[in-house]
């Protein structure tokens, strides 16, 4: 297991006590353990994180109308949309860099 897969683990650990309990700076937190995790995310799988960044604030909407369990699952899943945005931010700044950047 490697340094990636750690911190993505203490990522969606947050991101479930998070929903529960007060967590300071959970959602920064979360966020830069995204940015984290992206630096060990191979480039074929770009497009995958970077899609999954956008569903999933969709998909977590979803979860909400469920009685007595909605609030917490749509916190959860939001809060693991933190996580992705944060490695769909580092790889769409990893791209601009390279498509800019180098020749």
């Amino acid at each position: 297991m490697n340094i990636y897969k750690i911190v993505g683990i203490i990522g969606l650990l947050i991101a479930i006590v998070a929903a529960f309990t007060k967590v300071p700076y959970a959602m920064e937190l979360i966020a830069i353990a995204g940015i984290i995790v992206a630096l060990g995310i191979a480039v074929e799988d770009s497009v995958r994180v970077i899609v999954s960044a956008i569903a999933m604030p969709i998909v977590a909407d979803l979860f909400n109308a469920l009685p007595s369990i909605g609030a917490y699952v749509t916190s959860i899943l939001t809060n693991i949309g933190y996580l992705i945005g944060g490695a769909a931010l580092l790889i769409i700044l990893r791209n601009i860099y390279n498509r800019l950047l180098k020749t």
